[in-house]
């Protein structure tokens, strides 16, 4: 029988091959592309980008299955967090982002500095809070929530829901998207929201089993909006590069391993507590 660091190793190794297999996705979209030269019409562009967008969802809760079987969570909660995420980001995530603040009519043009500012207090803020009020404000209290990790998997799988209504959102307000740029852009939104939302977890699930300073939550919020705010600059600067499909390539690359790095060093934290406090 496995012993509850195997377990969490396990776990931390499925996230890792379901990043592989999302850019193994992509390099499929560019294969098929290719080979077939599709023609859309405006319609089938838009719908065939959505389908792309419902992609990284169905790895991600595939991958969850396999984890399930070394950490047992309900398969209802982890459906409720993403449909719930998903809600949040159409409700109150895109209107406060695009429409309150106006964000894509001023930030990229804005200096590097106040990019970074308006990222951070603006986009990070918003989208790193909604994810925490997700969890916090529900399954957060539930039997089921009986330990640190699970708080990484339940904002993940809000953030999950999340992207699909951002990356939607995407397609549809640029009239479709190409196949082998959209799914870049589609996978990197995925993969960064799960990782920023990952660090969210981790701090929202020690607050409820340790006694943690006022501090505590505020931090982690701090570091997931700040990373937030950031990784969207530099992907920002790279769409704006003369190298095209090279620099979304780099956002690719640079998306995974920020999301690798997120879930391998979040587990080792949760295991080194565990080992500090001699518990399971």
């Amino acid at each position: 029988m496995r012993g509850p660091w195997q377990q969490r190793s396990s776990l931390w190794q499925a996230d890792i091959a379901s990043i592989v297999l999302l850019i193994l996705f992509v390099l499929a979209i560019f294969g098929l592309e290719a080979w077939l030269q599709p023609q859309f019409t405006p319609t089938t562009l838009v719908l065939t980008g959505i389908l792309i967008t419902l992609v990284p969802a169905i790895v991600w809760l595939a991958f969850f299955y396999r984890r399930d079987r070394l950490e047992p969570e309900p398969k209802h909660l982890i459906v409720q967090m993403v449909i719930l995420g998903g809600l949040l980001a159409s409700a109150i995530g895109i209107p406060v982002v695009e429409g309150l603040f106006a964000v894509p009519n001023w930030l990229s043009d804005s200096p590097a500095w106040a990019q970074l500012l308006g990222g951070f207090l603006i986009v990070g803020m918003t989208q790193e809070f909604l994810k925490y009020a997700a969890v916090r404000f529900s399954v957060y209290y539930a039997a089921d929530f009986d330990e640190a990790i699970d708080g990484i998997i339940y904002t993940t799988a809000v953030a999950v829901g999340f992207a699909v209504v951002l990356n939607i959102n995407f397609v549809v307000s640029s009239g479709g998207v190409n196949l082998g740029s959209g799914a870049i852009r589609i996978v990197l939104t995925t993969l960064a929201q799960a990782s920023f939302a990952g660090v969210v977890g981790y701090f929202l699930g020690r607050m409820k089993f340790e006694k943690r300073p006022l501090w505590w939550m505020p931090l982690g919020l701090t570091i997931a909006a700040a990373l937030n705010s950031l990784f969207y600059f530099l992907r920002g600067t790279l769409s704006q590069g003369g190298l095209g499909a090279v620099n979304s390539w780099v956002g690719l690359v640079l998306a995974a391993l920020l999301a690798g790095g997120i879930t391998w060093f979040l587990s080792r934290s949760i295991q080194h507590d565990l080992v500090m406090h001699g518990g399971d």
